[in-house]
């Protein structure tokens, strides 16, 4: 697992595919509209915890959604180590505060389109609404992908973004802690984490961004990849591009 620390934040649109370029490849454009981004923190030692990776999960398959759940490290020193929690991703969560409104690091915590939101479990997600400043292309061939960023009128100056793989389906019969005899599904599960050094934008200006997956797609647990691009100023998240193929 490559696991890179980071600037970021996000926000993402809707991927639509394009077609196949190869037997082994595949590509998406983003729609005019940003997709809402929901961030789960979360941790397989934490007994609140299951019922938000459980509400993250029935986002799955929701086109104008992508969903990303991060597993921290700081649960891990209390009974139980959580397979998929890393330290990069207990950093990031406390960086995220100066952009998302928490007060604290928490799990399970939610945030929407960069937001803090402990009312997820009260209310519906609304659906995608708001105009993205950038367009996105995506396309990948075998583990490389290859990403187009075009600023449009009205984007900040300065422009950022992070680059994430996830993985679905995954299943783990806890022994220990908080969660001692449960058996845990997770959905999103964020594996691969690599961060992009900030650039000046101007409208119509294209910028190519490339990522190499480290590991082959495993077929029992569905991958997919996504950019997040940021404004780099504030943290947060402007539009965002997925592939799931």
């Amino acid at each position: 697992m490559n696991l890179l620390p980071s600037h970021l934040a996000a926000l993402l649109c809707l991927a639509l595919p394009l077609g196949a370029a190869g037997a082994d490849a595949c590509s998406a454009r983003s729609g005019p509209l940003a997709v809402r981004l929901v961030e789960l923190y979360t941790s397989e030692g934490c007994s609140s915890c299951p019922p938000a990776d459980r509400w993250l999960s029935a986002l799955k398959g929701q086109p104008d959604v992508v969903a990303l759940a991060f597993h921290v490290s700081y649960w891990d020193r209390l009974g139980w180590k959580d397979r998929f929690a890393s330290q990069v991703f207990t950093q990031r969560q406390a960086e995220q505060q100066r952009v998302n409104g928490a007060r604290y690091s928490y799990t399970p915590q939610v945030v929407v389109d960069g937001v803090d939101e402990p009312r997820w479990h009260a209310r519906p997600l609304p659906p995608a609404h708001l105009r993205a400043p950038v367009q996105l292309s995506l396309v990948r061939q075998g583990l490389a992908y290859q990403a187009v960023v075009t600023p449009e009128s009205g984007a900040p100056q300065r422009l950022a973004a992070y680059w994430v793989l996830t993985e679905g389906d995954h299943r783990t019969a806890v022994k220990a802690g908080e969660n001692e005899g449960a058996t845990l599904g997770h959905e999103f599960v964020v594996r691969q984490y690599q961060t992009v050094a900030e650039w000046t934008a101007a409208p119509g200006q294209a910028v190519t961004l490339r990522f190499d997956a480290t590991t082959a797609a495993d077929a029992r647990h569905p991958r997919e990849a996504a950019l997040v691009v940021i404004d780099a100023a504030s943290g947060r998240p402007l539009q965002a591009i997925k592939l799931g193929c």
